[in-house]
């Protein structure tokens, strides 16, 4: 499950897709609910190990864990301290709770935690050797589960995670220990005391309040009175159901897995209806473009009847609204967009400045649909001839080509072996199958990476043997470009490497210099598409592995591949399966499996977001003709499965403005492109459930 680094999802499972393989379909279900078979509940009251786990005992709150709906922390029952973990599963959902931890590769850990409840399990993901599991049903008195591990020699952090069970009430947990050797790196101090507490906006019964960001915060508190009364994510707060003239007292924290830092100084407001100037908007962006217009959009500002877009440093409209669409442009020259709030009593200041540039990009074409085929190797769906791909499939993604080594750069691409694809056709077919699909108009692309292709391009060795060796697999097939499926650990940000505009990590610099020389090498016809997970993507909102203390150095890592290469990217499908709850631009987390989650998940990249919370390092939105939505053909394919419905009515909201569940995307993409799978050939084995609605679903859009 993609990512945790302080109050996020899991780290990257090491199954996954487009990279879950050779899995059977009963391991992958208890992967997934996290059972283990034989492993004992101990009843001992075994003394506290050296334990590197960041808030083991929940005594900073939930500070540290990504946890699930309705989870919170409790004063009693406690097994040790002031507070223990409570959860509740419902539905489908387990409860989880889990945390990234960083590890020493190559080294034993051992694992164990106290529990209550009917079913609760205790884990480790990620270990980069056998993840492992145990369980107990101790009831209503407190009971210790333990278990080991030994980490992978690559394997720089592991998910540590517990959860209950279907329908099996209420479970607690503390004092949960990982005892092993500390790599350094994990927070072991509180973050600084939030400064610049100000307010920003006031009426007659609410307050508005905004600070200064503090180091390695991953949340904050506000406190009213003495009383805390919110836990934000971000910097901004606001204080409702206030008694109108009365004086109130705010103060605020910030917190992170090691706990909380003192209040801040504190700021007197008092709830009025005398009028106040509007608040300076946020989170300008730029959404889809033309050959002579730019379409922009912001967040609404308090108390503001309207705006004022400013071009090139001139007002050139007042909408009432939160969107604008500049027209008139020249194409090719990059203009300046600003904009503010105006109410009766006056402006506020201008926004930060975003840049466009008018493009005569391609027309957005027929909707795609994108899936891949596994061509050199067979799990159990079973082997595809490329000549019986059905047609309903425009882009087809061979997977995957993989390295002779991590670091080497050298991609190697064969077909299956006979004697795991008894049913594979010879080369010449193949190569056959690949011309015929094209002479239809389909593209055929080689993947890279998948579950088991680390690549790291350390090296400009590498990057320049990525290079050769990738032209030489296009060459020989005759295929249309490339898919970077880099999962894993290989893209990692190196401390510092804060800006994903100007990045510096050599494996990151390397990555995009060799896909801009295949770019150059191709021309204009050649097709680049990326599936990233979620975690180096859309968790980039709040966390990014450069610049944000404490945490795991690949959270946000494709943000400065997708944001050079955006010029020259056809397709981006990011996965929306195999994650842990990621934060959407509402500030709530959403779980997969749901609309609202591929809408949320969609929606950051049409509209654009700040990268870690800092509304002047702004990831800018890219064109609805290169996004798709990622998605599992089948229950068995990958966690995550969404039916059909459910993507359908995530399509009708963004494309349509229709059909929206409690997440309203900030604009609407009548552009977006299509549908990817994780793969043709769980479609196949699933009576082509997949292709058959979507592709007539798509079809049917305007």
């Amino acid at each position: 499950m993609p990512g945790l680094f302080r109050a996020e999802a899991a780290a990257p499972p090491s199954g996954g897709s487009p990279s879950t393989r050779r899995r059977s379909r009963l391991t992958a279900a208890v992967a997934a609910a996290g059972i283990a078979i034989g492993l004992a509940v101990v009843p001992a009251t075994a003394a506290m190990a050296a334990n590197i786990l960041p808030n083991p005992g929940f005594e900073s709150g939930l500070n540290g864990w990504t946890c699930a709906s309705g989870a919170r922390t409790v004063t009693t029952p406690v097994h040790g301290g002031t507070g223990a973990l409570e959860a509740t599963p419902a539905g489908a959902d387990f409860a989880r709770c889990s945390q990234v931890v960083k590890v020493k590769p190559s080294s034993t850990y051992s694992l164990s935690g106290w529990v209550r409840g009917g079913y609760v399990f205790l884990g480790a993901l990620g270990t980069g050797t056998t993840d492992v599991s145990t369980w107990g049903s101790p009831g209503a008195n407190w009971a210790q589960l333990t278990t080991s591990f030994t980490t992978g020699s690559a394997t720089n952090s592991v998910t540590v995670y517990v959860n209950g069970w279907y329908g099996t009430g209420a479970y607690n947990a503390d004092d949960i220990v990982l005892d092993g050797p500390d790599p350094g790196g994990n927070p072991t101090t509180p973050p600084a005391t939030p400064t610049g507490l100000a307010i920003t906006a006031k009426t007659a019964t609410s307050i508005a309040l905004s600070w200064n960001a503090s180091q390695g915060a991953t949340s904050y508190s506000v406190y009213q009175n003495g009383t805390r009364v919110g836990t934000p994510a971000g910097t901004t707060f606001v204080a409702t159901g206030l008694t109108p003239d009365t004086a109130y007292r705010f103060a605020v924290s910030a917190s992170n897995a090691a706990g909380e830092s003192a209040k801040s100084a504190e700021v007197t407001a008092t709830p009025t209806t005398d009028p106040v100037p509007p608040a300076t908007p946020s989170g300008l962006t730029v959404g889809a473009t033309t050959t002579t217009s730019v379409l922009l959009s912001w967040s609404a500002s308090q108390n503001a009847t309207s705006y004022n877009v400013y071009q090139d440093g001139v007002k050139v409209a007042s909408p009432t609204g939160t969107a604008y669409t500049a027209t008139g442009l020249t194409t090719g020259r990059t203009y300046r967009f600003a904009v503010s709030a105006v109410n009766a009593i006056g402006e506020s200041g201008k926004s930060a400045e975003v840049s466009a540039t008018p493009s005569d990009m391609p027309p957005p074409g027929k909707r795609l649909l994108v899936g891949y085929l596994h061509a050199s190797f067979a799990n159990g769906s079973g082997y595809m001839k490329m000549s019986d791909v059905p047609d309903s499939w425009d882009i087809i993604q061979l997977a995957f080509g993989e390295p002779t080594s991590v670091t080497s750069g050298d991609i190697r691409f064969s077909q299956c072996p006979v004697a795991e694809c008894p049913n594979v056709e010879s080369e010449a077919d193949f190569i056959a199958g690949i011309r015929a699909k094209q002479a239809k108009g389909k593209k055929v692309l080689i993947s890279i990476g998948g579950q088991n292709g680390q690549v790291q391009l350390t090296s400009t060795a590498a990057r320049d043997k990525f290079v050769s060796s990738v032209s030489a697999i296009i060459d020989k097939y005759g295929l249309d470009g490339l898919d970077i499926d880099f999962e894993g650990h290989s893209l990692v940000l190196d401390a510092g490497d804060n800006d994903f505009k100007n990045p510096t990590s050599p494996v990151i610099v390397n990555l995009i210099s060799a896909l801009k020389s295949l770019k150059a090498k191709y021309g204009s016809k050649f097709t680049l598409t990326m599936a990233p997970e979620t975690f180096f993507v859309q968790l980039g909102y709040q966390f990014y592995g450069g610049g944000t203390t404490g945490a795991d150095r690949r959270a946000g890592a494709y943000l400065p591949v997708i944001y050079a290469m955006r010029n020259d990217l056809t397709l981006l499908h990011v996965q929306d399966y195999n994650s842990g709850p990621i934060t959407g631009l509402d500030n709530q987390y959403h779980t997969m499996g749901t609309s609202d989650f591929h809408i949320a998940m969609t929606d950051m990249l049409l509209a654009g977001f700040p990268v870690a919370g800092n509304t002047a390092n702004m990831f800018p939105a890219l064109r609805p003709d290169q996004v798709a939505i990622g998605l599992p053909a089948a229950t068995y394919a990958g966690n995550g499965f969404t039916s059909v419905a459910e993507v359908q009515k995530a399509f009708d909201c963004l494309a349509k403005g229709t059909n929206c569940g409690s997440y309203k995307p900030r604009g609407v993409y009548p552009g977006l492109r299509g549908l990817m799978t994780w793969s043709i050939n769980w479609d196949k084995y699933n009576s082509f459930e997949f292709s058959t609605n979507h592709r007539r679903y798509l079809n049917a859009l305007p």
